[in-house]
Parts: structure tokens; sequence; C-alpha cells
């Protein structure tokens, strides 16, 4: 076949032992193609992972050229709402400090493991013996945190001394603005504070890198905020599994639910649960991966009086049978009688703290 003008275009046959070319005029045959494989959309990462560390393979079918990653997982997830048990399988990983990790620095960050699974007997005998016995799994001195500069200055913590016990219950207490946000951001190893110190075991927070920080939150702390967060398109089991993918010591999704008498809702999503029950899903979550202390920022702010009892029931539950240093912040002054120790915030600074001599159960709080 010749092109108009007699011109062959400049194609080549390559076609045949080796590369040669055609006589002028004509045209040959198409380049043989390659077998079709089955691709797979990755994250920029390599892995097929999700952010929470879910493994998921990504059809290309959704990574259209103008898709972002994000947007890929969000099509994904909502095209398939059930994953299978095999993909949030937990995986073990290396725990803290003496042990190989593929990132050798974090492998020398110091933190103390997180406490084991304490009996309820043991847990107990934890909680009494405290403040005599044991050291303080989190000690903090001359805690200060400033926001801005100049004279729009606002210090958010000012000068804070305070020791915190495996096994104890704290509620914090206060106005709003009195620091008691800030204290539990700086607690948990989400913020840095100006000046003071913020030991975690041998951890000084306050010095500590981002990568011995985010060690410190993935493995040793459980957070619970007053919004549940939770993936509406996983189930309650497999919302939890999300952490247990990343977790070093991780405990199985069903025990977690089970533990906040969800045993029976595993495999429900959270438009099928209600509004406490979506909220200790998230305490589920929180504890799955048996962290040495779990934060609770107005875990019932959002509720009702019968469905915020059921929650407070949860986070007890877990205290006193795993023995988990429980720091909650509320300003329904009525949940203290349920703490060990009660703190009163007021300007950045503890105002005064008191002992109770005998905690009260959720149900017998007088609302």
């Amino acid at each position: 076949m010749r092109l108009p003008g007699g011109s062959d275009g400049g194609r080549r046959n390559t076609g045949g032992n080796g590369p040669s070319t055609l006589p002028a005029g004509t045209i040959g045959p198409p380049p043989p193609r390659r077998p079709a494989r089955r691709q797979v959309c990755r994250t920029t990462s390599g892995r097929s992972s999700f952010r929470a560390g879910l493994p998921l393979l990504l059809p290309c079918r959704f990574a259209e050229p103008d898709r972002s990653v994000a947007q890929v997982v969000t099509a994904c997830l909502n095209h398939t709402p059930r994953i299978p048990r095999a993909a949030v399988a937990p995986r073990r990983q290396p725990h803290f400090a003496g042990v190989p990790h593929s990132q050798g620095r974090l492998a020398r960050c110091r933190i103390p493991p997180a406490l084991p699974h304490f009996s309820r007997v043991n847990a107990e005998a934890l909680r009494l013996e405290s403040t005599e016995a044991s050291p303080p799994l989190l000690r903090a001195r001359g805690l200060t945190k400033v926001y801005g500069s100049g004279p729009a200055a606002v210090r958010a913590l000012d000068g804070v001394d305070l020791d915190l016990y495996p096994g104890e219950f704290v509620v914090l207490l206060g106005p709003s603005g009195s620091g008691k946000t800030t204290l539990l951001n700086q607690l948990g190893g989400l913020d840095v504070p100006t000046a003071g110190d913020l030991w975690f075991g041998s951890l000084n927070l306050a010095r500590a890198s981002e990568a011995e920080r985010t060690l410190y939150r993935r493995n040793a702390v459980g957070f619970v905020f007053q919004f549940y967060n939770l993936i509406p398109s996983l189930t309650a089991r497999e919302n939890v599994a999300l952490i247990t993918e990343i977790a070093a010591r991780p405990m199985d999704p069903e025990e977690a639910l089970r533990l906040v008498q969800l045993g029976e809702r595993l495999d429900h999503f959270p438009s099928q649960l209600s509004g406490g029950e979506q909220q200790r899903v998230a305490i589920a979550r929180a504890i799955a991966k048996r962290p040495a202390v779990l934060l609770c920022d107005e875990p019932t702010g959002a509720l009702d009086v019968r469905t915020g009892v059921a929650v407070l029931e949860a986070i007890e539950r877990v205290n006193r049978e795993l023995g988990t240093l429980t720091v909650v912040i509320t300003h329904n002054a009525v949940i203290a009688d349920m703490a060990d120790r009660v703190i009163h915030l007021m300007d950045g600074r503890i105002q005064h703290q008191r002992r109770n001599p005998q905690r009260v159960p959720p149900r017998a709080l007088q609302w």
C-alpha cells in the first residue's frame, strides 16, 4: 500500500528476527501487543494500603487519570462495603526498644512496653497501690504551652506539675479555656510544650523527635473523642481491625468489642448503630492496641444520660479489667465521683485536686 504522495511516513517493519526497512511506500504490520495483565492501582508509597494500615487492592477501573489516591480509596470503599476477614488479619510487629526494626532509628526509642492484660484482681490491686508502690507512668514538670507571641500570647498551660499512675482513673474538670484539652494533647503526644518536661518512662516527650512521638502514640496511647470518627463503609469489627493492623501487640477485634458489650454487633455498620454504640466502637478501637494510657475528651458530650451511662460503664470496665491509666476530660462534674482522682484546672494551672475515698459506679451517679 502506498501513501498519498508516495511517502511511507517513516514506518519500519519491527517484526521478524530483527529490524528491517520495508520497501519505500509500504507499511508493515503493527508491533505485537504484550500479554494483558491485571493491573493494580497502588499508593505513592509502593504498597497497596489504606492510610491506617489496612491492605487494599484497588481495581484500576476506579483509577482515572484525574483522580487522587484518596478519591480512588473512597471509590473502592463505597463499591465494596464489606472487606474479607483475611484482609484485616493482624500483623505482628516488633515492639519498642531492644527489638530489631526495619527503621533502625525507631528501635532505639526508649518507650516502656504497654501494660499487659491484667486480670481483674491484679488491675484492682494495681489501682489501689499505684500512688504508693509504683512510679508514675506520666510525669509532668513545669509543663507550659504558649500560643502566639507578644501582647497576643496566650498561656494555655502555665507550669503544670502532675504525676499520673498506672491503673488510675483521673477526671479533669474546668471551664472552657482552662487548659484541659491542651493538657490532654500534651499527654497524648499530639503537641509539643513550649517549656517544661513530660516523661513517659524514660522518654521525655518534650524533647522527643517526631518519629519517637509517633511510635508513642501508635503503641502506648488510645484516644476517644466526642465524635466517633468511624469509617461508614466498614463494620464495627473492621473499624477496630484498622488499629490492630498497625499496633505492636493488639488484641483481637472481637475481644475488644466484647469488652464494651458489643459482641453481638460485630458485623453492623455505623449507620445501623445508635450513638452510644458507635462511641463504644470508638472505645474498642482505642483499646484494641492494649494501650498503657487511654485519653477521653468529652466522651459523653454528644449523648443523652442513658446512653452516656453505657459509655462510661465501658470506659470504667476497660480501666478495671485492663489496668489502663484512664484520663477523662468533661464539663459534667457528676462524672468526677466515679474517678480515683479529680483534678480542677483554671487558667492553665491546677487549681486543686482531690482523691475520692470510693469510686461510684456509673449507674449510681446522681445526674
